[in-house]
């Protein structure tokens, strides 16, 4: 591990994490955590050795020009500290990088050894797979975890999946094995819409993020995105007749799977979440890290292998506030059930099923457009696997029977 500069004590650390690639699904896990970073101004603090993990045919390295001097970006996972400010301030670690392409297990145990060594409480990764889910619904988000206890706490899906995995499924399993608390978060995105960018899912996924850790998340210009993404979806879908008389199909599905969903309990959950982006000051505060000379990140010296020292232990601990709605609150107030968000589709609220009957975030069996099975991991089993790119190959560079598969995104 290259250390690039000094950490400070940190509050009620969570790691949250994600990885370009075979577990990458329209890219929309690492444009979330790449997303928390820009907004709470987050400062890398270290970064793997790009010598151990990655294959630089595979993932190649960048070339760019800095005020005339030409420099290399390579292809590596990098971490960073954010803090969140507000009554109750923590600290979130970052972890953004590409899935490595060795020494799988090495890879896992840095990242453990980081999370010791700053005290996480908790590592939450986050994920994507292609599903047979509508555009126009929802986006199914699903979240799982190794460990039985958490699962009733946390009210997680308990991992049943058996079959390929992905560096999302071997960290969890890792965090298991080291005693530490983990959750992986999978978002479902529509299988013959998987070109990135999809902010859709991304904001799903960010949306069950804030309702996990309890943090009030700033989405800046993702609610919009996210629109006008699903704008553009309707329109290409309506200029092909097949795709639309597809996408009713699964609508038709959608629809009925979750019919004793849309009442009681998923009503009271998006109005809670409707509250609590409104509550006055919860916003987040600065990152930690600053741009002046005394700040306590030092830039990359180039060289040393060490790790951070560990701090003290400190004691224990969605989106911008919407308008007032006054018709919402005199509702509230006189105690009636409140309609549905009309944004609810895009919000993504968690839960939900996908058709033919597969539990929420699952990948069921389902046919596309092609007749074809689309390529994924069922994230009950907290395996997702999938770049958003329908004619990759699968793992280990292996051909899946059927030709399609999720793939490495190697052009990252």
């Amino acid at each position: 591990m290259i250390e690039l500069e000094g950490v400070p004590e940190l509050i009620d650390p969570v790691m949250v994490a994600a990885f370009e690639g075979w577990n990458d699904a329209g890219d929309a896990a690492s444009t979330a955590v790449a997303h928390l970073d820009r907004e709470w101004k987050g400062e890398v603090f270290a970064a793997l050795d790009a010598e151990d993990y990655y294959d630089f045919q595979v993932n190649r390295p960048t070339v760019f020009l800095d005020n005339g001097v030409r420099k290399i970006t390579w292809p590596t996972t990098r971490l960073s500290v954010v803090r969140v400010g507000g009554d109750k301030p923590r600290d979130l670690v970052l972890v953004r990088g590409i899935e490595p392409s060795m020494r799988w297990r090495s890879f896992c145990n840095e990242l453990l050894a980081f999370a010791h060594e700053l005290g996480v409480e908790m590592v939450v990764i986050l994920g994507a797979l292609l599903g047979d889910t509508p555009h126009t619904r929802p986006v199914p988000v699903s979240g799982v975890t190794s460990d039985p206890d958490l699962a009733r706490t946390m009210d997680l899906e308990e991992t049943r999946y058996e079959g390929p995995t992905g560096i999302v499924g071997i960290l969890q399993e890792a965090c298991t094995h080291a005693g530490v608390p983990a959750v992986s978060l999978w978002a479902a995105v529509p299988h013959y819409v998987s070109q990135p960018p999809n902010p859709k899912a991304t904001l799903a996924l960010l949306n069950r993020l804030e309702d996990l850790i309890g943090l009030r998340i700033p989405l800046g210009e993702l609610p919009e995105d996210a629109r006008a993404w699903q704008v553009g979806v309707d329109q290409l879908a309506a200029e092909d007749s097949e795709v639309a008389e597809y996408v009713q199909t699964l609508e038709e599905a959608r629809d009925t799977a979750e019919l004793p969903e849309a009442s009681g309990e998923a009503i009271a959950r998006e109005f809670e979440r409707y509250l609590r982006r409104r509550e006055p000051g919860t916003g987040p505060g600065p990152g930690v890290a600053t741009e002046g000379g005394d700040s306590p990140f030092l830039r990359d010296p180039g060289s040393g292998r060490t790790r951070p020292p560990k701090p003290e232990q400190p004691g224990p601990e969605s989106v911008p506030g919407t308008e007032s709605v006054p018709e919402a609150e005199s509702e509230a107030e006189a105690g009636a059930e409140p309609e549905a968000d009309a944004d609810a589709e895009v919000d993504a609220p968690e839960g939900g099923s996908v058709p033919d009957g597969g539990t929420t975030g699952e990948n069921p069996p389902g046919k596309s457009p092609s007749g074809e099975n689309p390529p994924g991991e069922n994230p009950s089993g907290s395996e997702g696997p999938s770049d958003g790119r329908p004619d990759a190959g699968g793992p280990d560079g292996e051909e899946p029977e059927n030709g399609e598969g999720p793939g490495d995104s190697s052009g990252k």
